[in-house]
Formats: structure tokens, sequence, C-alpha cells
């Protein structure tokens, strides 16, 4: 248990200790989208009954904040431990891989929430959405970060270098994150693309996420939280086998 604590901690103190560059650079990005995407389309985009696009625009550019940054986390930590080679301090430890997993899983956690705290705390002055069910928010906001940062330590296991870690991340993670329905509900797109969306499993987190503030989603909450419990059960699963077995760890 100490050790596990010791590792989480170093963790959360590596992120906090660039914090300007990995939780207020963030925000400041996603108050650009909101700027940008708010300003235009407001008058333009109609979502739900009685909501302006501002507000409809917070819990998507939260929650994606949330995904990008958990993820962000945990791969970037393995990758640079791996290329300066101080990733040998950690195996030396007679730490378990679920110490591993908790570790790093649970500092992606920790970042993807205080970004995702602070772009609402900032956004939300553009257009207030309410909170209808705050339950929906934290179990979709903690299960989302950690669905991205057991992603991200399996990147940062898999990528032996930065054009992977970037290959995997502009390619598969980014067209996801932007195509889930952060700026736009999936019922303005014609259906076939409605269905392509529903294969996507960034969409229900977003979607579940986003019923928490005002009550209405584009699919049942309780179908989205099955869908991205189930990811997530598969995708801790396959990251702690990894880590048991020492893939690419240990070479």
């Amino acid at each position: 248990m100490n050790g596990w604590r010791a590792l989480f901690y170093k963790e959360v103190l590596r992120f906090w200790k660039v914090s300007f560059q990995t939780v207020a650079a963030p925000v400041l990005t996603a108050v650009l989208y909101m700027l940008i995407f708010g300003h235009v389309l407001e008058d333009h985009v109609k979502v739900y009954d009685q909501v302006g696009y501002s507000a409809f625009l917070v819990p998507g550019l939260v929650m994606m904040s949330v995904l990008q940054n958990a993820f962000a986390n945990s791969s970037s930590s393995l990758i640079q431990s791996k290329i300066t080679g101080n990733l040998v301090f950690v195996l030396l430890t007679p730490l378990s891989h679920w110490a591993w997993f908790f570790a790093y899983v649970g500092s992606s956690v920790v970042r993807g929430l205080m970004v995702g705290l602070g772009v609402y705390l900032v956004t939300v002055w553009f257009g207030n959405p309410g909170i209808a069910a705050p339950w929906w928010i934290a179990v979709f906001g903690f299960l989302g970060a950690a669905l991205l940062g057991t992603l991200g330590l399996i990147a940062g296991l898999w990528a032996e270098k930065f054009d992977q870690m970037a290959a995997f991340q502009n390619f598969i993670i980014m067209p996801m994150t932007f195509l889930s329905g952060v700026f736009y509900s999936i019922h303005s797109l014609p259906p076939f693309w409605q269905q392509v969306s529903h294969l996507n499993p960034f969409f229900y987190m977003i979607d579940g996420f986003r019923y928490g503030f005002f009550g209405v989603s584009d699919v049942s909450p309780w179908m989205s939280l099955v869908i991205v419990s189930t990811a997530f059960t598969l995708v801790a699963a396959l990251a702690i086998h990894l880590l048991r077995t020492g893939y690419k760890l240990r070479h």
C-alpha cells in the first residue's frame, strides 16, 4: 500500500510541477473553443429545447478536456520514462502490476478531473448549463477519466518513441473525441452518420455526462453507463495483463 501511494504521489507531483502546461494550458484551449464556436454558432445551431448553444457546448468541452488530459498523463509519463531511462528505478521496486495500474490510472483521473473542473469554472460564465443530475456528472466524469487514463497506459507501454505516441493520439484519440458529439447533437447528422456515431464509445461518455447537466440526452444514460463500464472493464483487463507480463518494460 505504501508503495502504491508513493508511485501515485510521484505521478501527481510530476504533472503538478508543470501545472501551467498540464492544467492551465488545456483550460485556455477550451476557452478558445468556446469563444470561437459559441460566438459563431450561437444563433445558428439549436440543440435541445430552451438550451442555448453556448450552454450546450460547456459539458462537451469539459468532458473533452477530461478525456484528453487523462490520456496524456499516463501515456506521456511512461514514454518519457522509457526514453530517459528512469523507468528502471520503478522496475527495481517490488511493486505489483496492480500498484502500477492504480498509481498511473489514479493520477490520470486526478489530472483529468482537475482540468475538467477548471474548464467548467471558466466556460460556465459564457453559458450556464445548470445541473440536473449531479450523480451522472460524477459517474461519467470518473469513468471517462479512468478509461482514457487506462488507454494512455496501454499506449505508453506500446510506444517506444514519441512519434508512435503522437500517431496513437492524433489518429485514434483525437478523431474519436471530436466525432463524439462535443460540438453538436448527433440528431443533427444524417441517419448513416448517426449510426456510425453509435459505434464510438466516446459518444456515450459525453452524452451521459451531458445528461447530468440538462436531464436530456441522445440515448438513455443507463445504456451509456453499461457501454462505458464494459469498455473500461475490457481496457483495464488488457492493461493489467500487459503490466503483469511486463510488456515492453523489461527488454
